[in-house]
């Protein structure tokens, strides 16, 4: 996972979207838990992981419930 962020750079408050805008209401030096980097586009989400189904290991499954057939069959 480390390697992911390895290109990202140092984070500084320079870097900071919401210092560069003149947004930021912390008077104190260094990046803070609200930090988001300066992109052309502006203020973007940070990105999330994606959701990946994991396929089927099994082909049948280990207990399933009765058919409605072999239940009225099991109460006759």
């Amino acid at each position: 996972m480390r390697e992911g962020r390895a290109g990202a750079g140092k984070v500084s408050c320079e870097n900071c979207f919401f210092h560069q805008n003149q947004l930021c209401a912390i008077s104190e030096q260094g990046p803070c838990a609200t930090f988001r980097p300066t992109h052309p586009d502006g203020l973007r989400p940070p990105t999330q992981l994606r959701f990946v189904f994991r396929q089927e290991r099994r082909l049948q499954v280990a207990w399933a419930f009765p058919s409605p057939s072999e239940q009225v069959a099991l109460h006759r």
